[in-house]
C-alpha cells in the first residue's frame, strides 16, 4: 500500500465509493489536478467536471461526474460533492432535457442584468448537465 490510498467519496445522500486506489484526478476551481500517494497535505475546491481514480492492481481508471465540493488530501483522501455519479447510471435523456431547458431560459433572461444571481444558476445547471452528458459517453479522454 506503499504506492496506494483510501479514497472516500462523500455525498449528502451517501458513501458514493470507499477504496483504495494509486492515482485520483479531478478538476479544481484552478484547473484539473492529479494526486498519488504522499502528496503534500491539501485542501481544495472542486469544480463541476469528471473524476477519474485508478483502483490497486487495476489497469484502467474509473470515471465519475461530480458537482463540484472539495477534496481534502492527507494520508487519505476524502471528496465531499453535492452529487457523484457513474457513467452507467447516468439518466441521458434527463440530462439531454436538462440542458435544452436551462440553455433556453439563458437564451431568453439571461443577459438581463437584474437577475445576475438566477442567471448564474441556471449556467451551473447547463455546466451540470454538459457534464453529465460528457461523462456518460466516457469521459472528455480516455485514460490508460
Amino acid at each position: 500500500m506503499a504506492n496506494s490510498f483510501l479514497l472516500e467519496i462523500i455525498t449528502p445522500e451517501k458513501r458514493f465509493f470507499s477504496g483504495v486506489v494509486e492515482t485520483v484526478i479531478v478538476r479544481t476551481l484552478s484547473g484539473e489536478e492529479g494526486f498519488l500517494a504522499g502528496h503534500i497535505w491539501a485542501c481544495k475546491l472542486l469544480d463541476i467536471g469528471e473524476l477519474w481514480f485508478r483502483e490497486e492492481g487495476k489497469k484502467e481508471y474509473r470515471l465519475a461526474a461530480i458537482s463540484g465540493g472539495f477534496i481534502d488530501v492527507r494520508e487519505e483522501i476524502m471528496i465531499y460533492t453535492d452529487s457523484a455519479e457513474w457513467p452507467e447510471d447516468i439518466d441521458l435523456e434527463r440530462a439531454n432535457e436538462a440542458h435544452r431547458r436551462e440553455s433556453e431560459w439563458l437564451e431568453q433572461y439571461g443577459l438581463s442584468d437584474e437577475i445576475k444571481e438566477e442567471a448564474e444558476k441556471h449556467k451551473q445547471a447547463v455546466r451540470r448537465a454538459a457534464n453529465r452528458k460528457k461523462v456518460a459517453a466516457g469521459g472528455s479522454r480516455q485514460r490508460q
